[in-house]
């Protein structure tokens, strides 16, 4: 979906925003969220009156301790590309990332949701298919087994071993349960190839921290 989008100017300056601390988002990921809170499903619904685009940031504040905690600096813009209201009135919605964005400032907005105006100029790589070409695919399908194997969790491999390159590393850093701040590490990661290394450093260092265990 982040093909519709071939520039930075064809993105807002402003953007609603659902704050969720472990959830990561990244470019051309899909996202899927059960929306209740009135809130959000009015950010939902302004959404579809104009961009169909709503930001994902981490707080980096714990939620419980405050209304409006503050967020990490950089999140990630998603286009809502499937849409379905359920009878109770929940709207379950997956957005596919489009380009991450830098936090320049919060709106003081009449809406009951959140509106930041932001900066995607640092992040314009991200409207790019990642060039996967030095894949190192075996390294972390190794780093991956250890990390099921430990967890006594299973996996399809052949959809591991067929999956496109950028499709399994966006699947395992989004639906891995890492820790809020390794979630961020990996948003912000500089580059693809940082992204990989630090995904593959967090499978390690859980599957290490589970114990030994055997890898067939």
């Amino acid at each position: 979906m982040s093909g519709r989008y071939h520039a930075l100017s064809q993105l807002p300056e402003t953007l609603p925003v659902f704050p969720l601390s472990g959830v990561l988002l990244l470019p051309r990921g899909h996202l899927p969220l059960n929306v209740f809170e009135p809130r959000y499903l009015a950010m939902v619904d302004f959404a579809f009156s104009s961009t169909r685009l709503i930001g994902m940031v981490q707080p980096s504040e714990p939620e419980e301790k405050t209304l409006k905690p503050a967020l990490h600096p950089v999140g990630c813009a998603g286009r809502i590309t499937s849409y379905r209201e359920n009878e109770d009135g929940r709207y379950l919605i997956t957005l596919t990332g489009i380009c991450r964005f830098r936090c320049e400032e919060e709106i003081e907005a009449a809406t009951p949701f959140r509106q930041l105006r932001v900066s995607f100029s640092e992040f314009a790589g991200d409207l790019e298919p990642a060039d996967d070409s030095a894949f190192p695919r075996d390294h972390l399908l190794h780093a991956l087994k250890g990390y099921l194997s430990r967890r006594d969790l299973k996996a399809d491999w052949q959809s591991v071993m067929n999956a496109p390159a950028e499709t399994l590393v966006n699947a395992l850093a989004m639906l891995c349960p890492f820790e809020p701040a390794e979630k961020q590490a990996l948003l912000e990661a500089k580059g693809w190839s940082e992204r990989v290394a630090i995904l593959v450093a967090l499978l390690e260092m859980a599957g290490a921290a589970a114990g030994p265990a055997s890898i067939n």
